[in-house]
């Protein structure tokens, strides 16, 4: 038995949540339901503006949001990433050690933790301000060997290949000590943008993955199809297991020997951030606990719903409970 039952490999980012008025919103002068990414100086600008409020600070990041999500269903998990020793890299290093999540040692010292702000309006849409900060300085020499190999599973965030300089090291890195002793590697496309600007490393990297996950346009993005359907069909000779999400349409799986469509589960979305986060931590989580595919997707789509259900990325109380109550309704 290994330590870890996988090893996320990511953007460590702290969200920082901000509800305002439409009149607060409106003097800021952003454009509704945007995210962009800012350089440190806007953020604490902006950040300064509303000093007189508390925040709510929640610990991110696409593959982190997984990682947590693994952890809270009762997995032994570890995650790879860079914070500063500010107040943030200090607030997300100690909520991942409550979460008994292995972070290492990830503050570097002298630099600035990466963040998004969250403004969430009356009309529940949010608009996000992103910094990346010293997250986007992972690099190879980041990679911990240890805990990769004492891993079942390697977990890379498709984000990280937007940093030729760094994080594209830190991925190849990750891959040759994993497929070394043997652990086994999934990637998440993370968004189509990645596959069509920073394809020959992604391809690069999906020749030495197991299992990808990509929602409807990037699976079109990385298969050349129409839909999710299509990319579903295509990717059969490109990886050998895939987990391709259609939203309201559900998710198509291929693995362990087993293809499925399984059907989403109707709500009323209040937030759709970390559905894909959700989904991908609970599919992972079931099939290294002995689950099968069809299973393990039903239970991560059931999840996926719970998060989408309210404001947030991920859900910070009764994550095993509804699990079990999605795998008892699939009996």
């Amino acid at each position: 038995m290994k330590q870890f039952q996988i090893c996320g490999l990511g953007n460590a980012i702290v969200d920082i949540f901000l509800e305002l008025s439409d009149a607060e919103f409106a003097a800021l002068g952003f454009e509704r339901g945007t995210m962009r990414l800012v350089e440190l100086g806007e953020q604490r600008d902006l950040l300064q503006r509303f000093k007189d409020r508390e925040p709510r600070l929640v610990s991110g990041g696409s593959v982190a949001n997984s990682v947590i999500a693994f952890s809270q269903l009762g997995g032994d998990a570890a995650f790879i990433g860079c914070v500063g020793d500010d107040r943030y890299g200090l607030f997300y290093q100690n909520e991942f050690e409550e979460l008994d999540i292995d972070i290492g040692n990830p503050v570097i010292v002298g630099e600035s933790t990466g963040t998004c702000v969250a403004i969430i309006t009356p009309d529940a849409e949010r608009t996000m301000r992103t910094c990346l900060a010293v997250s986007s300085h992972l690099a190879a020499r980041h990679v911990d060997a240890e805990r990769i190999k004492n891993s079942e599973w390697l977990f890379i965030e498709g984000y990280v290949f937007a940093n030729p300089a760094t994080g594209q090291g830190a991925i190849r890195e990750a891959i040759r000590v994993a497929k070394q002793h043997g652990v086994k590697v999934a990637v998440t496309c993370s968004e189509a943008f990645i596959v069509n600007v920073f394809g020959d490393p992604f391809f690069e990297a999906l020749k030495q993955t197991d299992l990808l996950f990509c929602n409807e346009t990037e699976g079109c993005a990385v298969a050349k199809a129409q839909d999710a359907k299509e990319a579903f069909a295509k990717l059969k000779g490109v990886v050998p297991s895939v987990v391709a999400t259609a939203g309201a349409q559900g998710v198509y799986v291929r693995h362990g020997g087993l293809e499925a469509h399984v059907p989403a589960f109707p709500c009323q979305p209040k937030d759709l951030t970390g559905a894909g986060d959700m989904l991908a931590g609970a599919f992972l989580y079931g099939i290294t606990h002995g689950i099968d595919a069809r299973k393990a997707a039903r239970g991560a789509c059931y999840l996926a719903m719970k998060v989408i259900t309210q404001i947030g990325a991920r859900l910070h109380h009764g994550t095993r409970q509804f699990w079990d109550e999605a795998l008892a309704k699939a009996e």
